[in-house]
């Protein structure tokens, strides 16, 4: 079976383009974009949140999952790489664009996420319990980039580990490893928190 996707974002082509021309190589592989475009589909009028704009490869597919009532906001460190999104995409008014993750995440004070794209070191690596303090119950917490990726630093598959460990340890979390595209673990927030030992 083919598994990439049918249908790809308007976008796409031109923002790869852009990103190949911005020297910006770890951008959203398409399978892995697939995925948080139907979680963003299954949210009629949701608020999502990326964490790690990039060059807008992820940006776009979460868009084009998206309702005309949903919003979302996308985070980026790196200025002069999130430009190149806001260029390609800020004309649509259903995307705001923030600079700095880990300082907005640790001042942001508004009302949680239906669905959390973690795409970038803060909020899934640093940053983490934060992170998941914006996922409303019933909401998605969903990352990316578990296997080596080019550039991947020393370490990673330890800290991997560690993070992987970390969420399934959690009570108010069920979490589903996904040995797939970049590599994946989505995890749904309880809207109550059960003893570990319940079946089920």
């Amino acid at each position: 079976m083919d598994d990439r996707p049918s249908r790809i974002p308007a976008s796409l082509p031109a923002l790869r383009v852009a990103a190949r021309e911005a020297g910006f190589g770890v951008s959203c592989e398409e399978r892995t974009g697939s995925l948080p475009a139907l979680l963003a589909a299954a949210r009629p009028g949701g608020r999502i949140l990326e964490l790690g704009t990039g060059a807008g490869e992820g940006t776009a597919w979460l868009l084009s999952g998206m309702d005309a009532a949903a919003r979302l906001v996308t985070v980026e460190l790196d200025g002069a790489v999130q430009k190149t999104a806001r260029e390609h995409l800020g004309s649509d008014p259903r995307v705001t664009f923030v600079a700095d993750g880990g300082e907005w995440l640790q001042g942001y004070d508004g009302e949680p996420f239906d669905l959390v794209f973690a795409d970038t070191w803060p909020g899934k690596f640093t940053h983490l319990d934060r992170a998941l303090e914006l996922v409303a119950p019933g909401g998605t917490y969903l990352i990316d980039d578990l296997f080596p990726q080019p550039g991947s630093p020393d370490g990673h598959g330890a800290s991997v580990e560690l993070l992987l460990a970390d969420l399934e340890g959690r009570q108010d979390f069920r979490c589903l490893r996904l040995g797939w595209a970049s590599g994946l673990l989505m995890a749904v927030r309880s809207s109550h928190v059960r003893d570990r030992s319940t079946p089920g």
